[in-house]
């Protein structure tokens, strides 16, 4: 069925998801059993739906580059230590939320670098911790995208101690050490290659 929000309500519907999942896992303790985590990947673009096959085998389904981004960042969220990613045209078409920034990555099989982020939450329920925390991310991935190693490590690290999503300062702490013993190429455009699936 054509749904004009499209974009929106896949956010919403991701975010519901997460929510639910804390309860599930919460139950699943108390029974002595393993957590269960998933990693949701959006992405807004042109796209194949609808059934398709042949007549001995039908099914469902979405085709496209489209698809194989938003499958792509699925498969990201573990490498940045959030639930949900969000491609730029996403974000694009759900202004109405507040988002974290995280890369500007080129996934495999993609030449074209794009914009990822995690969605927080509406733009109005963001509190002051999180806008604080925001305002000095920026500025650190600027320095970190203009190879100011020491400063950005420096704001990583704070970052860390303060955040009450941490995960992603390490990953950019540890890429630094990385970027100092084996320093990008002199063209770099602050984009990070995912050499995996």
């Amino acid at each position: 069925l054509d749904d004009p929000e499209h974009a929106r309500h896949a956010l919403e519907a991701g975010m519901a998801m997460i929510a639910k999942l804390d309860d599930i896992n919460r139950e699943f303790q108390e029974r002595g059993w393993p957590e269960v985590r998933i990693g949701v990947g959006l992405n807004t673009g042109a796209m194949s739906v609808g059934n398709m096959g042949s007549e001995f085998r039908m099914a469902y389904t979405v085709l496209g580059d489209a698809v194989n981004l938003g499958s792509r960042l699925e498969g990201l969220t573990k490498n940045y230590g959030v639930s949900i990613i969000c491609s730029e045209t996403t974000v694009a078409a759900v202004p109405e939320y507040a988002y974290r920034e995280l890369d500007r990555v080129r996934v495999k099989g993609k030449a074209k670098p794009v914009a990822i982020y995690e969605p927080l939450c509406r733009k109005e329920e963001l509190d002051r911790e999180w806008k604080k925390e925001l305002k000095l991310y920026q500025e650190t991935m600027r320095l970190y995208r203009q190879q100011q190693w020491d400063m950005a490590e420096l704001n990583f690290v704070n970052l860390q101690r303060s955040s009450r999503s941490p995960e992603l300062y390490r990953v950019y702490a540890e890429r630094i050490a990385h970027f100092r013993a084996e320093p990008p190429p002199g063209d770099w455009d602050g984009v990070f290659d995912h050499k995996t699936k």
